[in-house]
């Protein structure tokens, strides 16, 4: 079982700029850092952790990403980790123009995105458990605002 806690934007900037190509357009620099609480109910045998690339996507286009390193978690136990999200000057192309400029910054909606997979060897390797655990979770960012975004229970799906 997993769970987001929060996330903190440490840095986040939309500016003009071109791409590789010399198109002008929009650029997006974001970084951060995302908590998730994860509990091995098992009472057997202890879980490998590991998940997809974490995105954190605005009008499909993917503006930062991060990777939770692979862990083993021993059984009955809780762990709380934390993963780096950043994405350096990413193009917005024509999905910048909609962005809201509010009087102290720039508000942004987004969603974050992965999934998280769990496997078991109980009896050595002869009998194994994978779990995986789609998770969305709608989120606004502002500019202007220092202080994590927390995660409630009900703000995320699992699926």
């Amino acid at each position: 079982m997993c769970f987001l806690q929060s996330l903190v934007v440490n840095n986040f900037y939309v500016g003009e700029g071109s791409d590789s190509s010399g198109v002008p357009t929009k650029m997006l620099t974001l970084n951060g850092s995302l908590r998730m609480s994860v509990y091995n109910p098992a009472t057997i045998f202890g879980i490998h952790v590991s998940s997809t690339p974490i995105n954190l996507v605005y009008s499909e286009i993917p503006i930062a990403t991060g990777q939770l390193k692979k862990y083993y978690q021993p059984r009955k136990s809780h762990r709380t980790v934390s993963m780096i999200i950043e994405g350096n000057k990413v193009p917005l192309y024509g999905a910048g123009s909609s962005l809201t400029f509010a009087q102290t910054g720039i508000v942004i909606p987004l969603t974050l995105k992965f999934e998280i997979r769990s496997r078991g060897n109980v009896v050595g390797k002869l009998v194994r458990t994978k779990h995986r655990r789609q998770i969305s979770c709608p989120l606004v960012i502002d500019s202007s605002s220092s202080k994590p975004i927390k995660f409630k229970k009900n703000t995320c799906t699992y699926d």
